[in-house]
């Protein structure tokens, strides 16, 4: 079953914003990630990771650069089991503009 985002970003007194897609012992089984950016007017730069208690932080994407109107799609899978990892966004605004994202989890 899909899942869906819609992330506005950053307010004007932050440049970032995490956001926790899939918290660990969710058990949702992941195939693919889509991210768009749907903000008329700038750009944005994503993480997107995976965080296990005492196991740390692992990137799928780091610092990775969405242009206007832009889809990403990336294939991937891993254990979002009871006490395995959790899925995390982080979106990082360019401009003084509020950024906003549109994720489709499968």
């Amino acid at each position: 079953m899909a899942k869906y985002f819609n992330i506005t970003g950053a307010s004007s007194a932050a440049a970032e914003l995490t956001r926790e897609l899939l918290a660990p012992g969710d058990g949702v089984r992941v195939s693919s990630i889509s991210l768009t950016n749907v903000h008329a007017d700038t750009k944005c730069t994503v993480d997107l990771y995976i965080e296990k208690s005492l196991a740390g932080k692992f990137y799928i994407l780091k610092s990775v650069e969405l242009p206007i109107g832009a889809t990403l799609v990336h294939d991937f899978t891993f254990n979002n089991g009871t006490d395995e990892y959790g899925l995390y966004l982080k979106l990082t605004k360019s401009a003084s503009e509020t950024p906003s994202v549109d994720v489709i989890i499968k």
